[in-house]
């Protein structure tokens, strides 16, 4: 039943018909502008000229009777009916004919009126005029034969072919990309993510074009981003799943369960630890409440974040050395810049050598701030320094689950430092690894000198 009603949908909600509808408007008031401007220029300009020759013509005539007589007026009056067709007659002040002295008055208009030129049933025109003194009136009459039809084929067909060039122009250079962004979306929309809009135009379509490939790429990241976090969360839940399932039987048939109890503690821990980064590098970026922004003090963060890892670096005999200073402020979310200032320390504790030192450098220039935190440990490939970012990314596949994090600690300080529209890198100091924030400058304040 929806099937026949389809195409009538299609038809109103088509560009290509309200285009089409468009130029026969626009055809529609340019003729009625035309016909108001042609009956204008008749009215001021062609009648005024037809008046002074119809004039003309009536003191023509009058002089040849007062000088010639009635054959010579005959002869004027017949010449005008060869030379312009119709017939032409010089009345008296009561529409009596000079030469046949027939009674012409119904030609006559109206008092007051002096002078008429009407067109009547069946393209029959009259024309009168009369003398400034009023003794004599200038009148003629005829039978116009109407235009033939197929004379103004030429001109129908002009404006037809005209009305359909500009239709196509407007198809081409309007309707079918606005199609084609449609299709794509549309594409775009079924899960073909790769799909984008080939565009080189700099209008209105062009930047519509290019906002759905800014769009279609964002989205793509994301969801591929997604999908690779949702593969990675189900690979990391796998093996402590396993581990517990393991550890429960072995407590059940094990004379010695205080083992297995700790090991089932162990893998419950990892689990809530990768459960708790997974929560926090989603409320990073949907939080609400982490996204009020405010001045904050650099220096601040760093001290609070510095006092909170010293006991766990303290534990592995290592001692954090912090140098330099920075006295300006960014406008960010305190929370969050401190989540992703620890998160890179304790990454930088976690891999360093007992009883190594971890640099942490503070410096600014006149728009950034900058932190530098430097372990003594192994270092990263070059090739995985691109990916240590991306969440669940180990160097070593392999290592002991309990020698590490969740392997999301790093991929949430990106993601708190690119709200603050910051950047952060990494590279090898050999030894070691060095991570790079940097995040915008707010205000400056002088450096206070003892």
């Amino acid at each position: 039943m929806s099937s026949p009603a389809q195409p009538k949908v299609l038809l109103r909600q088509s560009l290509y018909v309200w285009v089409l509808l468009a130029m026969v408007g626009i055809l529609s008031l340019s003729y009625v502008a035309f016909r108001a401007i042609s009956q204008q220029m008749q009215t001021q300009k062609i009648d005024p000229v037809y008046d002074r020759f119809d004039e003309m013509q009536l003191v023509s005539a009058r002089n040849i009777l007062q000088s010639s007589g009635d054959p010579a007026l005959k002869e004027y009056l017949e010449s005008l009916n060869r030379l312009f067709g119709g017939s032409h007659y010089l009345l008296d002040a009561h529409g009596r004919d000079m030469v046949s002295g027939s009674n012409r008055w119904a030609m006559l208009p109206r008092p007051p009126a002096v002078k008429s030129r009407t067109s009547g049933p069946h393209e029959h025109w009259e024309i009168t005029h009369r003398s400034e003194d009023g003794r004599f009136w200038f009148a003629a009459e005829g039978q116009s034969r109407p235009p033939r039809i197929w004379s103004f084929l030429p001109y129908y067909f002009l404006v037809i072919g005209a009305t359909g060039i500009l239709c196509w122009i407007a198809a081409a250079g309007v309707i079918s990309p606005i199609r084609k962004v449609a299709t794509s979306i549309a594409l775009f929309g079924q899960g073909n993510l790769s799909v984008r809009v080939e565009t080189d135009r700099d209008d209105e379509i062009g930047q519509l074009g290019r906002s759905f490939n800014e769009m279609a790429e964002r989205l793509e990241r994301l969801i591929v981003s997604e999908r690779r976090l949702l593969s990675d969360i189900s690979h990391e839940l796998r093996s402590p799943l396993a581990r517990l399932k393991f550890a429960m039987k072995l407590a059940r048939t094990s004379s010695d369960s205080t083992a297995a109890l700790e090991r089932i503690e162990r893998d419950v821990d990892r689990i809530a630890s990768l459960v708790a980064d997974i929560v926090e590098i989603n409320v990073v970026e949907d939080d609400p409440a982490l996204q009020d922004k405010r001045e904050i003090c650099v220096r601040d963060i760093v001290d609070e974040v510095v006092q909170a890892c010293n006991v766990e670096a303290e534990m592995r005999g290592c001692a954090i050395e912090v140098k330099g200073d920075v006295c300006g402020s960014v406008q960010g979310n305190p929370e969050l810049l401190r989540r992703a200032v620890e998160n890179v320390l304790r990454n930088g504790i976690r891999y360093s050598p007992e009883k190594s030192p971890i640099e942490l450098s503070l410096s600014e220039n006149a728009d950034d701030a900058i932190i530098s935190i430097r372990d003594y440990g192994p270092g990263v490939p070059k090739e995985a320094l691109a990916r240590i970012f991306d969440p669940f990314f180990r160097v070593e596949e392999a290592r002991n689950t309990n020698g590490g994090g969740s392997g999301l600690g790093l991929s949430i300080a990106k993601r708190a430092i690119q709200l603050h529209r910051g950047s952060i890198i990494a590279e090898n100091a050999t030894p070691g690894l060095r991570v790079g924030i940097t995040i915008p400058l707010t205000r400056v304040e002088a450096v206070k000198t003892a």
